[in-house]
């Protein structure tokens, strides 16, 4: 047991982690007992989530935390108490959050005990702060990224003093805690952190700036939790960081991220490995070589940002390796793994690029032919050096080059995700098909979503399925006979 009833009792705050957090969730639910009573029935909350994987895998812990002190999960906003974890890599990302907070306004009107709570890397921006200060003043509490496990003790102070805006931001990391309660979404798989930050200073990126600087957990740490999720009944894990392929660089005695994976591989039960993000200047031959030794646990999927397939447009994005080097790699990679997915993340219309750049993006994405991408039109973001440069390219120019990648991305994408048909493949079944009720939706181990006949009873478990027809990007199936099974755990 974490916490000591006679600590709270006497008010005792303990000075270290997680014994403090824990004291504070006793403390919580004592207060939130106290509302629930005064209202007669529970009190309820929603976190609603903004960008990326690492933000879901937080929304995790803050639901865990909220559980532990007595909230009961909801899926709507008229909860009473209602968190946003906030994403800030696109300027429209903040745009959107003002927007959302003025509808919550008006629900708070309605139930003037409702709080209001906002985090998440948009919160570590001081102009963001002083915006909700002087704009949104009905805000409960507000705290980071680097401050998420503080959640109990923030709730707790908010619930004494609920007509006080709470402010805990932390400039840097002080503490890694994680060692707390987690909600996850699915009970079968999750996501692991295996480091925070960043180094790499992409002049388009303001990550950096919210996440800080890279902090690498230990393997004993990162072992030790998926060996537990293993034994609560997770098949697959995603190991999550900025850049995994730079983990290990800050420990005292530096382990590669190959090494890590290497040793994760070993775990008894654990059938699937995933990981992101993958910065293509520090993906190692090495990391290739473990990948090729364990396909029957590391899926064969590999996330690689290109971002730009000019070798100019790179240089000026601070990325750190060349159009070039980028095209030798993926040769390494199907070298080495001939059937692997590749995925990627592409910008279009990076100040100063010309047709020329563009064109140079598109040959890249002929020539690798990847499974799917994400692209993005440039998001002028300020802070970063991309925001201040000359040569913006126009709205108008931008559109036509986006419409054109895309067009390409999806011809490519549809003809790669079709090679499988026929085959027979392991899917691990995520849920009961939210269209058709007689099917289950799940996913290969390279990640492209494939529908078949089941029931609840498949959740959880890989099936093997004969891909029967594909469908631009999912397959349609019918269970098979283990026997058949090529590919997948």
């Amino acid at each position: 047991m974490l916490f000591n009833d006679e600590k709270l009792m006497t008010g005792q705050v303990p000075a270290e982690e997680p014994e403090r957090q824990a004291y504070f969730m006793k403390k919580a639910a004592q207060q939130l007992r106290e509302v629930s009573e005064r209202k007669g029935r529970p009190l309820t909350f929603d976190v609603v989530t903004f960008g990326c994987q690492m933000n879901a895998r937080d929304s995790e812990k803050l639901r865990g935390i909220l559980e532990e002190i007595g909230f009961v999960k909801t899926d709507t906003e008229e909860a009473d108490l209602v968190i946003y974890n906030t994403c800030t890599v696109r300027e429209n990302a903040n745009t959107k959050v003002y927007g959302r907070l003025g509808g919550l306004h008006s629900l708070k009107k309605q139930n003037p005990d409702m709080m209001i709570g906002l985090c998440g890397c948009m919160m570590q921006e001081k102009q963001v702060v002083e915006t909700i200060r002087k704009k949104f003043g009905f805000v409960n509490f507000i705290f980071g990224t680097y401050n998420i496990y503080k959640l109990a003790e923030i709730v707790s102070e908010s619930l004494a003093s609920p007509k006080r805006m709470i402010v805990d931001i932390q400039e840097k990391a002080e503490a890694s805690v994680e060692q707390l309660p987690i909600d996850r979404k699915y009970s079968f798989k999750s996501g692991v952190n295996i480091m925070y930050g960043c180094n790499n200073f992409c002049s388009y990126c303001i990550v950096p700036y919210v996440r800080g600087r890279e902090r690498s957990r230990t393997p004993q740490e990162i072992m030790r939790e998926i060996e537990r999720l293993v034994a609560d009944g997770v098949v697959e894990v995603m190991l999550l960081g900025q850049n995994v392929n730079s983990y290990g660089k800050t420990l005292p005695t530096p382990v590669s991220f190959a090494e890590l994976l290497d040793g994760i591989c070993e775990i008894d039960g654990l059938k699937r490995i995933r990981f992101m993000t993958s910065h293509p200047k520090d993906l190692s031959d090495e990391l290739i070589s473990v990948m090729a030794k364990h396909p029957d646990k590391i899926c064969p999927h590999l996330h690689l940002p290109l971002q730009s397939g000019s070798t100019r447009i790179l240089q000026s994005m601070n990325r750190h390796y060349t159009k070039d080097s980028y095209l030798a790699l993926v040769d390494r990679i199907r070298a080495a793994m001939p059937d692997i997915s590749l995925t990627t993340d592409i910008i279009v219309g990076y100040p100063g690029e010309t047709e020329e750049d563009f064109q140079e993006t598109l040959d890249v994405v002929r020539r690798v032919r990847y499974d799917s991408a994400f692209t993005f039109i440039y998001s002028k973001r300020s802070g970063t050096p991309a925001a201040v440069m000359e040569d913006q390219v126009p709205e108008d120019v931008i559109k036509d080059r986006f419409d054109r990648l895309l067009s390409l991305v999806q011809q490519i994408g549809r003809e790669q995700t079709a090679r499988f048909t026929g085959k027979t493949m392991g899917v691990l079944v995520e849920q009961i098909n939210e269209q058709d009720a007689s099917l289950v939706t799940g996913r290969l181990d390279n990640n492209i979503v494939v529908h078949f006949p089941g029931d609840a009873s498949l959740i959880g478990k890989i099936v093997p399925v004969r891909l029967d027809s594909c469908h631009g990007f999912y397959y349609l199936g019918t269970r098979a006979d283990s026997d058949a099974l090529v590919s997948g755990t």
